[in-house]
């Protein structure tokens, strides 16, 4: 047992150690994070920047007042159609049975039930949308996957009256400033030993969230400024750029997530707020496979990089050809000055200099020079060299050749060409293939993100917890579930490839099917519930209210053969049963394995489940004696 002074002198040397960890870690990434916010003002369209050589960013401003200094900004116009058509990157995806019981696929469709409705509560497009964006501008973003117990609905007050709730899964978008590697050579998370996340809050938001009082100071943080750097001959222009401010009275809080090792089985968190320690134990999370514990973090990259743990965006291949571009079109605009504007040939002593450098060559102007001068004259110019064009249309090329994205509509030579629609859809696939690297990132994170929300349900979701979803019905569904519901983590996508499907083809494609007659059922007819599944589909929201009655009598006997495994006992058929539906329902559940398990265990079982089998059929046989008669 350690004394006060023991632990003290541990707590302080441990705070030590990760904050000089925390300096090297920020020396070692200053490279990558000038890279970043290099791209970081191409984007916002302060292109005027550049790294210095001691990797510090500067800006760039006029030479000569007359000097054209423009931004033509295609970065964010590429930036922001990939965004676009990655946008389209929203995988639907299902949870997979742990085996064939009935038990275990109930739980598999509770499970998938679970994803769809923690997706819409925590808005799961609108956090790829922002992550894609991080991943865009910078190459590298991280999503971190927490459980707090500040959320969910209140289940009681505790001795201090403060409200009890049941808790949720919070996924929060975690841009690469905040992520410090313990070496960027690594190429995924997992293979990381150790993650630092830092940020910087308040000093009175760490005592309300923490309740440990710090001292504040003063931390270089990076936001949005405006600079004055760009413009033309008698104008300037603001331009955006992301610029390092100080914060007052701030805390750097520091997560330092440590591997499991033989010394740390279940890992290490070491909390720290400016010089304090705040915790110190294992990783909180069960959230990887096998009930092992691991990061909460998951990284999407733009452009992967071998040997690398950060990846690379297209911006900084884009950046040579955007300064390539602003100085043709800036050179372009100054010889046309030239041209408009004119260059005065003046005879020294001639005239007044002073008024003719006010008021220019106005017209009507009375120009007085002196007796037996020569007059100014206009120096004669050549007209626009074809150069500029040339060059100019060769840098708008080689943006779409380096990006990889055009907009096809845009183009006027495509405009004007006879294509056949056929060849236009190859070239729109062809155009879209090129982003498949980093859909698949997003697919990947959409799918990572899954995976650790049911481990953390799983893990803390002990209390019923009730959700509601959309049903196949159409209609609002609310159903209750625990971690118990949860026996299987194998999450995999229904859909393939979404980025080629746009709304125009998803419709066409439904209309084909439908004209098939594939979704019809076996008496050639289409049910109410496929109906609103249609019309679900084909964006026209939730017409279709009425319920498919045969779903329903298939839920209501499922939810029989789980009464009688779960209770030991099943409820009495009932007039309003579809009787032939029942039996099928039952008699599958008796062929498969689940159900042999709970023979084993209660044998009693199996006579009860027979005997309600007789009971339906002998309601059948009397409601068709009824009939005939």
């Amino acid at each position: 047992m350690k004394t006060k002074d023991e632990n003290d002198k541990y707590e302080k040397e441990l705070v030590e150690s990760v904050l000089k960890d925390f300096e090297e870690r920020q020396a070692e990434r200053k490279t990558f994070e000038s890279n970043w916010q290099l791209n970081i003002n191409f984007f916002l369209g302060n292109q005027y920047s550049f790294i210095s050589p001691v990797g510090d960013l500067m800006e760039n401003g006029k030479q000569y007042f007359w000097q054209e200094k423009e931004v033509y900004n295609h970065i964010a116009n590429i930036i922001e159609l990939r965004q676009a058509k990655l946008s389209r990157v929203r995988p639907t995806l299902t949870v997979i049975p742990f085996s064939d019981d009935e038990r275990d696929i109930a739980c598999a469709k509770t499970s998938k039930k679970i994803l769809k409705a923690v997706s819409q509560n925590i808005n799961m497009s609108k956090i790829l949308s922002k992550g894609t964006m991080w991943s865009e501008i910078c190459g590298t973003v991280f999503y971190k996957v927490d459980w707090d117990n500040n959320l969910g609905k209140i289940i009681g007050v505790n001795s201090l009256g403060n409200e009890i709730k049941e808790g949720d899964v919070e996924v929060t978008v975690c841009s690469p400033f905040e992520i410090y590697p313990d070496s960027s050579t690594y190429n995924n998370v997992e293979d990381c030993m150790s993650i630092i996340y830092a940020r910087s809050f308040h000093k009175d938001m760490v005592k309300n969230i923490w309740g440990v009082d710090v001292q504040g100071n003063d931390i270089d943080v990076y936001s949005l400024d405006a600079l004055s750097i760009s413009g033309g001959l008698g104008y300037s222009t603001l331009s955006n750029s992301m610029a390092k401010k100080v914060k007052k009275d701030q805390v750097v809080v520091i997560e330092k997530y440590e591997k499991p090792t033989i010394e740390f089985p279940n890992g290490r968190l070491i909390v720290i707020a400016g010089d304090k320690l705040i915790y110190n134990g294992d990783l909180p999370y069960v959230n990887k496979s096998e009930g092992k514990r691991g990061f909460p973090f998951i990284r999407q990259t733009c452009i992967p990089t071998p040997n690398c743990f950060w990846g690379a965006s297209l911006i900084e291949r884009l950046i040579p050809i955007q300064r390539a571009f602003n100085a043709v079109k800036n050179r372009k605009h100054e010889f046309l000055n030239r041209l408009t504007m004119g260059i005065l040939s003046v005879e020294d002593g001639s005239m007044d200099i002073e008024n003719l450098e006010e008021e220019g060559l106005s017209p009507g102007k009375v120009l007085i020079y002196r007796q037996g001068a020569n007059g100014p004259k206009l120096l004669s110019s050549d007209s626009m060299p074809i150069d500029f064009k040339q060059e100019e249309d060769a840098l708008l090329n080689e943006f779409v050749n380096i990006s990889g994205v055009s907009d096809l509509l845009n183009q006027t030579s495509l405009v004007n060409a006879n294509i056949s629609g056929v060849a236009l859809q190859l070239m729109i696939e062809q155009d879209d293939i090129k982003l498949s690297s980093s859909s698949e990132e997003i697919k990947y994170s959409a799918k990572e993100i899954a995976k650790q929300i049911l481990r953390l349900y799983k893990q803390y979701a002990k209390l019923p917890h009730a959700s509601r979803i959309i049903g196949d019905n159409g209609l609002v569904e609310l159903f209750y579930w625990s971690s118990s519901d949860i026996n299987s983590e194998e999450v995999m996508f229904e859909t393939e490839n979404e980025i080629n499907e746009t709304l125009a083809q998803k419709r066409s494609m439904i209309f084909e099917i439908l004209n098939s007659g594939l979704l019809n059922d076996e008496n050639g007819k289409l049910t109410n519930s496929m109906r609103a599944k249609i019309l679900e589909q084909l964006g026209f929201g939730i017409w279709e209210s009425t319920q498919d009655i045969k779903t329903l009598q298939s839920k209501n006997a499922s939810k029989e053969n789980l009464q009688l495994i779960m209770e030991q006992t099943i409820k009495e058929p009932s007039e309003i049963d579809d009787h032939d539906v029942h039996v099928l329902e039952h008699i599958s559940f008796m062929l498969g394995n689940e159900f042999e398990k709970s023979i084993l265990k209660n044998p009693e079982i199996e006579d009860k489940m027979l005997e309600h089998i007789r009971k339906h059929k002998k309601f059948k046989n009397f409601n068709q004696e009824n009939k005939e008669s």
